[in-house]
C-alpha cells in the first residue's frame, strides 16, 4: 500500500532532517558563543527529563524501529554512545539512510501487521496503522520538539520554520 509508505517514511525522514538542522543550528550557536558543547548536549528542560543527546537517540530509535517493524525487518541496533554534535548528526544521517532503503512494496499490508514490543517492562501490542499514528509519530514529534525546546531554552535562535522544515518538496532549510 503506497499510502502506508507515504504516511510513514517521508514524514519520518522530514522530522529527522529537521532535527538535524536544529542540532546543527545548536552547534553553530555554541561555537559562536564559545559555549562548551557538553553544556548544550547535556542540557535538559527539567532535572527528571532526558538531555539533548537522548532526545536524538530516542527519535532515531523510534523512527528506525518503526520502519523496520512495519517492513517486517530486524530493527537496526545502535550503541547509544554519542557524545558530540558530530556524533548526533552522524546518527541522524545513518537513520535517514536506513529509512530511505524502505520501499513502498515493503510496507504493503503493514497497516494490519501485528507489532509487539517491550516498553520498559511492559509488553505493548499494536496493529500497524495504530502503531504508526498513535505511538511512533507522537513519540518522534515529542522528542524532536523537546530537542528544539532544549536548544531554544538555551538561547539558540530557532523558529517555527526550523521545526516544520521545507514547504516544498526538495526544498532544504539552511
Amino acid at each position: 500500500m503506497a499510502e502506508m509508505y507515504e504516511i510513514t517514511i517521508p514524514p519520518l525522514v522530514l522530522a529527522l532532517n529537521n532535527m538535524k538542522h536544529i542540532i546543527k543550528t545548536g552547534k553553530r550557536y555554541a561555537d559562536a558563543r564559545e559555549i562548551k558543547h557538553d553544556v548544550i548536549l547535556n542540557a535538559r528542560l527539567f532535572p527528571n527529563m532526558h538531555p539533548l543527546i537522548n532526545q536524538v537517540q530516542i527519535a532515531t530509535d523510534m523512527s528506525k524501529g518503526a520502519a523496520a517493524r512495519l517492513a517486517g525487518l530486524a530493527v537496526p541496533s545502535y550503541a547509544d554512545n554519542e557524545t558530540t554534535f558530530e556524533d548526533l548528526i552522524a546518527r541522524l544521517d545513518k537513520t535517514i539512510a536506513f529509512l530511505e532503503t524502505i520501499t513502498p512494496a515493503q510496507l504493503a499490508g503493514a497497516e494490519t501487521r501485528h507489532i509487539e514490543l517491550m516498553v520498559r517492562q511492559s509488553k505493548r501490542q499494536f496493529v500497524g496503522l495504530d502503531y504508526l499514528v498513535r505511538w511512533v509519530q507522537p513519540n518522534v514529534y515529542f522528542h524532536v520538539t523537546t530537542a528544539y525546546n532544549i536548544l531554544r531554552h538555551n538561547g539558540v535562535e530557532l523558529g517555527k520554520r526550523d521545526f516544520l522544515g521545507p514547504y516544498k518538496p526538495g526544498e532544504v532549510v539552511q
